[in-house]
This record gives structure tokens, C-alpha cells and sequence, in this order.
């Protein structure tokens, strides 16, 4: 991944990962899941679905929902069943993305939409719900998401997303090295690195209102991992080369973790 990002490193990661990533917690599925359990592989693909669904049910029914960041498509289906919106809007950076959900855009009735969620080619007051899932981190800057979703939604609409926070800034070398590598192998900005309450923050600062954030890297950051070594110790689905690879980038990802660096959290938030 030492290789030229360009102006959407996003959009270079996940082509380089492409659609079927062995390491994806449920197949179609990029986000990592919010888990019951200690991360079995039996609750995979239902930790993926709850996660999404947790976010949709705090949206308003039956309105024009957006979806910023909508990866493969796996989700808007299931966003479509629980919020039953007059229209669903599925806006991309990633053109090959839509591409290859087509086929679960068209089950969700969902339109597709090649566009920045940090500039949504949606019209101000539009949108009754956004929903983000896992994507946030990637954008080129909160601060004008947020503010791009106070301009689309409509009085009273609501933002659900969740979001990759850090709890405080790496000390040590080794805890240095880890977010530095991650960073640049995930394409993220440096600005992009705010704890749960400078995220808040931010959103307030848009003219969101009634912002509430819920920490709970415990429910889905810890299984994943597990889920994630257990594989590598037990599977060869995926060349050698990309097996160390990733036994190295889930190592630096538990340290964060594990001293308390990185933690996952649930922002809700509504337009006044």
C-alpha cells in the first residue's frame, strides 16, 4: 500500500481491496459489526446488519434518506426495510462501488449518486435522514460534512452515523509507528484524528443540535479482532503475501486498541 493515494485516497484503498476482501467481517459487508458476542463467526453477518440497522432506526420513516458512503450496497437494502423512505439516495465517491451494488441498489430502489460527502450534490433542505455507516474518517473533512448536512436536511432531520474516534494521541514509538502506518495504509489525513468529543464538537459547531455520541468500541472494534486473528490463524483463503500483511496491520490495530487509542462510537443528530 506505499503507493501514490492520489486526490481520493479512499477511493484507491477500497479498489485495491476490491469487493470480496478476506478479512471483510460478513461477505458484501465493509463495516466491522456491532456484536452481542466475543466475535464468532456465527454472528458475523448479523453483527454487520444490527450495526446498520441501529443507525437507520434513528432516522425519520417514510422520507428522502441519504447514504453517505454507501460501500458495496449490502446495507442499503436493509436501511430501505427499516425506514421505508419515500426515496434513498446512495452517494459514493467510489464509482466502481455503485457499480458493483448494483444489483442491491435496485433491490433497495435506492439511486445512485457518483458524488463528495464533503460537497453532496443534493439540493439544501431536502433530506429528512443521512446516514453514514463506518465512512466518516474517510471524508476529506468533518467539519464539511457536518456542515453539508445541516444544509440538506430539512428542520428536524436527523444525522446517524458512526465513527472511528482516538481517546488520546499516541505516546510510545511503537504507538507512533502503529497510527502513522495505519493512516497511510487506509488513506486517512492526519486531520482526521478526533476524539469522540472534538467530533461532537464539530457537529455542534455545523448548527447540529441535540448531538449524541455513544462509545462502544467494546461492541465492535474487540470481536472484530478476534474475529479477524481467528481467521488468520485458521484459514490460507488469501496468497501468503496478504496473509502476513495483514497479520501485521491487525497487530498494530489491537495495540491501539488495547492502550486505549482508537475507540468506535454512534453520533446522532438533528437539524433544527
Amino acid at each position: 500500500m506505499m503507493i501514490r493515494q492520489g486526490a481520493n485516497p479512499a477511493a484507491r484503498v477500497y479498489e485495491s481491496i476490491g469487493a470480496d476482501f478476506f478479512l471483510a467481517v460478513a461477505p458484501g459487508w465493509l463495516n466491522l459489526g456491532l456484536w452481542e458476542g466475543p466475535g464468532a463467526e456465527d454472528e458475523a453477518e448479523d453483527a454487520c446488519r444490527r450495526l446498520v440497522a441501529t443507525l437507520a432506526s434513528a432516522l425519520p420513516a417514510g422520507g428522502v434518506v441519504l447514504d453517505a458512503g454507501n460501500g458495496l450496497g449490502t446495507q442499503d437494502p436493509l436501511i430501505a426495510g427499516v425506514v421505508r423512505p419515500r426515496r434513498l439516495v446512495a452517494v459514493n465517491i467510489t464509482e466502481w462501488q455503485l457499480a458493483a451494488g448494483r444489483d442491491r441498489l435496485r433491490a433497495a430502489g435506492a439511486a445512485p449518486v457518483v458524488g463528495d460527502a464533503a460537497r453532496l450534490p443534493v439540493a439544501s433542505a431536502a433530506a429528512d435522514g443521512v446516514i453514514s455507516v463506518e465512512a466518516a474518517f474517510h471524508f476529506s473533512s468533518r467539519k464539511a460534512f457536518f456542515e453539508e448536512c445541516y444544509r440538506v436536511l430539512r428542520p428536524g432531520g436527523v444525522l446517524s452515523i458512526s465513527d472511528i474516534p482516538i481517546r488520546r494521541w499516541p505516546i510510545t514509538p511503537a504507538e507512533v509507528l502503529c497510527g502513522l502506518t495505519q493512516l497511510r495504509v487506509f488513506g486517512l489525513r492526519r486531520s482526521m484524528a478526533m476524539t469522540a468529543g472534538q467530533i461532537a464538537a464539530t457537529a455542534r459547531a455545523a448548527g447540529l443540535a441535540d448531538v449524541e455520541v455513544t462509545a462502544c468500541g467494546d461492541r465492535v472494534i474487540a470481536p472484530a479482532l478476534r474475529l479477524a486473528s481467528a481467521r488468520l490463524a485458521t484459514r490460507v483463503g488469501a496468497p501468503a503475501g496478504q496473509q502476513e500483511a495483514a497479520r501485521l496491520l491487525l497487530w498494530q490495530v489491537g495495540l491501539l486498541w488495547r492502550r486505549g487509542i482508537i475507540d468506535y462510537l454512534l453520533l446522532r443528530a438533528i437539524r433544527p
